[in-house]
């Protein structure tokens, strides 16, 4: 038998196979630790997401929580006191009514604790006395008039809790307070020469009243008005804030900044035909008209839902060319031009405006009454009359006072020549309305000829394209009363600073007074004559005083010499200042004329409006005469004999028994022997006394300046 060769195949071992349970058994091991891992992970995965919505809960709640806490504290904070205990001293919560409530002697006591002030008591609602302002006050250092300084303002209302309600005192509780600083005086001073360029002054000047609004004015809340006084020369600048407490929201709002140059406070009166009453400020220098009127309009702030909104004339509220140029010319200052074209522009949109153009047209209306008023007076000097035909837009009717007054030609080329662009402005926008208009042209070359010379006025008019000959003659016939003997070149380089008594005269005859122009008469029409004894001038190098005994004028030519002399050749004008019953002060302008020198008195003849007649009260001033550049007086503010006794004791001394004297002489007072100092101080100590600054300002030296003391109602202005 054949042998075969065996194939050879491996035999499995039973031991390295596998057995069934075995496997089984594996299987379900590998199985529990693959469920243990993935819940592991689960269980992993659901607390980071716990965490993540805890975080997210946690945050919600605290930004609702902080949330409520604001809404809380807004409207009522007294809920919110509790935060106190953990806060801060310097973040802690201002409180209204949690505090405990006090009576107005225990309100006033606490402030002078502080060194403050209680002020008068201003009712909330005039049918109540459930709440009220409070003007707290405080005294300033090293002053002696105007020294109380008011420096916050607080809102007390009635406590109803029963425990204060059934006291046999009213008790208040605080309910909103605003601390107050005074505008500084950059801002007040800016308003004298109508910029609002801020000078280098950041001193605050002091607020020093506080007044209601009464009357109806807009919004359900109350208005109030906060104001001082500052003297600037002989001009006395009111300023101050405009401040309206809401009583919805139980806040002081500060709601404007103001000053008047002219020492006006700020009225409510209907200006627009909306029916609503707006606050207007008369901010006016002189003949020069200036209004800011100001509307309530909504504010969609919560604590400040309305806000005062001026009425301007920047850009023009209607798309009309015609009503553009309207605009354009009132800017310059020619309200009456511009407002008659208003009416027509009206007339044609069938008499219907959108409100805001109807604002801005109003607003043209209000200064165009005031230049109107001015234009139709009549004036002592015709320079002053000129001056308010310009301003007005007469341009031919100042042309004819112009011609009529030969011998006043100098006074209205001086008004030309210092003139503060307000008559360019408005010659120039005159001419670029109608350029070939023969009155304009002509004011516009006389205005050329006084401030850049003659031959700058011949060239302008020739390169007139369509000037006729005849015009062009006439207008150079104007530009040479200039050099005529009425304006005889009497050139003075000093202001004129006189200071003197006045009194009104019926009667002038004119070979008594001096004049430039000797030929001239001395006429009047419905204006008074003035005849001022002159106590001093300032001749450019020193001041001069009554009696004038080394004041040697020349032979010839006197009159010129004195009008160089006196400064009066560069301003002729002079203020009368009289005092009213009432302890006002009211100033009329009046125009020099004339001058007298006899003896070693000086006189001089004035012409201006009637002035109040004294009612030979001992205690009511005589008026004074003085100009522009004589006198500063600072800060007028009246207290008692008393409280000036306490700043200077000596000279209250003094001024006692000066007044005593005068009282017995006028036998207001029993005569004989002079009393002691007590018994006067106490028939006399409550009366009123003004500390005045008398600055005489000079150029070059200030030779008579210094302090002097004036009693309300004294005849003696030093």
């Amino acid at each position: 038998m054949q042998n075969r060769p065996r194939k050879l195949t491996p035999k499995t071992s039973k031991e390295n196979k596998p057995h069934a349970g075995m496997v089984k058994r594996v299987v379900k091991k590998r199985q529990k630790k693959l469920k243990r891992g993935s819940c592991l992970s689960s269980m992993l995965a659901m607390s980071t997401t716990g965490y993540a919505y805890a975080i997210l809960f946690s945050s919600a709640s605290l930004i609702m929580a902080f949330a409520w806490i604001s809404v809380l504290f807004i409207f009522n904070p007294d809920q919110v006191s509790w935060l106190n205990k953990i806060l801060p001293a310097w973040v802690q919560i201002p409180l209204g009514n949690h505090e405990r409530p006090q009576t107005l002697k225990q309100i006033q006591l606490d402030l002078s604790r502080k060194n403050q002030i209680f002020g008068e008591t201003l009712p909330l609602n005039q049918n109540t006395k459930n709440s009220f302002l409070l003007p707290v006050f405080q005294q300033r250092a090293n002053c002696q008039s105007d020294c109380e300084e008011l420096v916050e303002l607080r809102v007390y209302e009635r406590s109803e809790e029963l425990e204060f309600k059934s006291q046999s005192e009213n008790y208040y509780y605080l309910a909103t307070q605003l601390p107050v600083t005074g505008p500084d005086e950059s801002f007040v001073i800016s308003s004298l020469d109508g910029t609002s360029e801020l000078q280098d002054i950041s001193i605050p000047l002091p607020l020093t009243e506080v007044q209601r609004f009464e009357g109806a004015t807009p919004s359900p809340g109350v208005w109030f008005d906060l104001h001082g006084q500052r003297q600037q020369g002989t001009a006395a600048i009111r300023y101050g804030y405009v401040v309206y407490y809401n009583p919805e929201r139980r806040n002081l709002l500060q709601m404007l900044s103001w000053t008047s140059p002219n020492g006006q406070l700020p009225k409510w009166r209907q200006v627009t035909g909306d029916g609503t009453k707006e606050l207007v400020l008369d901010q006016t220098i002189g003949l020069e008209p200036n209004f800011q009127v100001y509307q309530v309009k909504p504010l969609k702030l919560f604590l400040k839902p309305i806000q005062l909104e001026a009425i301007t004339l920047n850009s023009a509220a209607l798309k009309d060319s015609a009503y553009q140029n309207a605009l354009s010319i009132a800017r310059s200052g020619l309200w009456t031009p511009a407002w008659e074209w208003l009416k027509f522009i009206k007339k044609q949109h069938k008499g219907v405006l959108p409100e805001a153009a109807q604002a801005q047209m109003d607003l043209i209306r209000l200064h165009s009454q005031l230049t109107k008023t001015q234009a139709e007076k009549i004036w002592a000097s015709p320079s002053q009359e000129v001056l308010a035909d310009l301003i007005d837009g007469r341009w031919g009717k100042a042309l004819q006072v112009f011609e009529a007054s030969p011998h006043n030609a100098q006074e209205i080329a001086t008004l030309l020549k210092v003139d503060k662009q307000r008559l360019w402005n408005r010659t120039v926008a005159a001419l670029r309305v109608n350029p070939n208009r023969l009155e304009v042209q002509a004011w516009f070359a006389l205005i050329l000829k006084v401030q850049q010379g003659e031959e700058h006025a011949n060239s302008w008019l020739k390169a007139q394209p369509k000037i006729t000959k005849d015009n062009l003659a006439y207008i150079q016939g104007l530009l040479a009363r200039l050099n005529s003997e009425g304006t005889s070149q009497i050139s003075s380089t000093h202001p004129s600073e006189i200071v003197g008594t006045v009194q009104p005269i019926t009667q002038v005859t004119s070979s008594e007074w001096l004049q430039p122009n000797s030929s001239a008469d001395l006429k009047l029409t419905d204006n008074q004559w003035y005849q001022v004894e002159v106590s001093a001038f300032h001749d450019g190098k020193r001041w001069l005083n009554s009696p004038f005994e080394n004041f040697n004028p020349p032979k010839t030519d006197t009159a010129k010499f004195l009008w160089k002399t006196l400064g009066i050749s560069s301003d002729p004008e002079i203020q009368i200042v009289v005092w009213l019953p009432n302890g006002e002060q009211q100033i009329t302008i009046a125009a020099i004329k004339a001058v007298q020198l006899r003896g070693k008195v000086l006189r001089l003849l004035a012409a201006g409006p009637k002035i109040p007649e004294n009612q030979n009260d001992v205690f009511q001033p005589k008026p004074l005469a003085l100009t522009n550049a004589a006198l500063e007086w600072v800060q007028p503010s009246p207290i008692t004999l008393q409280q000036l006794h306490q700043q200077n004791p000596q000279g209250v001394k003094v001024i006692l028994s000066s007044v005593w004297k005068s009282l017995q002489q006028s036998d207001e007072v029993p005569g004989g022997a002079i009393p002691n100092f007590e018994q006067m101080q106490e028939k006399l100590g409550d009366w009123p006394v003004q500390v005045i600054d008398l600055t005489i300002e000079e150029g070059r030296r200030q030779e008579a300046e210094g302090r002097r003391f004036r009693l309300e109602g004294d005849s003696d202005p030093s």
